[in-house]
């Protein structure tokens, strides 16, 4: 199980994308996610981790979000199923005025980076044939760029980090 997990989450790259479970934990993410994650607070991050957290922590990507509060509200309406998370996430974000202009299926993400802003467009993915009860808890969500600027930046993200990990050596990472 975790063999294919892994070898989905590579056919993503140069997208940052995660699996996690039904509660938002991090089962595992490809390395084009640490674009995304970059900054946070280092508790935030990693398996175990919390990914909705994460969104909205004042530690976490937060601050680098620029349309937060349709991002929030998108973070929150998927939160239904776990009250006291969605309780905690509502406290980090100002009060969220009623949606206008939103299409409602599909949020972008707006996030500052070291390679400028990204605008993601997100899709999530089950394991809909899944005989494991574990397995078919868990979600992929996949960032996938919603311009050619954020295709380019990505791009460029995983070449940088291709030639970090080469010059390193596989002894090194």
């Amino acid at each position: 199980m975790r063999t294919a997990i892994d070898h989905i989450l590579r056919g993503h790259l140069p997208y940052p994308a995660l699996v996690a479970d039904r509660g938002g934990d991090l089962i595992a993410a490809n390395t084009a996610f640490d674009l995304i994650t970059e900054g946070a607070a280092a508790e935030l991050v990693g398996p175990g981790t919390n990914v909705y957290r994460l969104a909205l922590h004042p530690d976490g990507l937060a601050p680098r979000i620029l349309n937060l509060a349709g991002w929030a509200r998108h973070i929150l309406v998927r939160l239904g199923h776990l009250e006291e998370l969605r309780a905690e996430l509502a406290g980090y974000v100002p009060e969220l005025a009623p949606s206008a202009g939103q299409l409602g299926f599909a949020v972008p993400l707006r996030l500052r980076s070291s390679y400028g802003e990204l605008r993601l467009m997100t899709t999530v993915t089950t394991f809909a044939t899944a005989v494991d009860v574990t397995l078919a808890e868990l979600k992929l969500e996949a960032f996938l760029p919603a311009d050619p600027a954020t295709a380019e930046a990505l791009s460029a993200a995983a070449g940088a980090m291709a030639c970090a990990a080469a010059v390193q050596g596989p002894g090194n990472m």
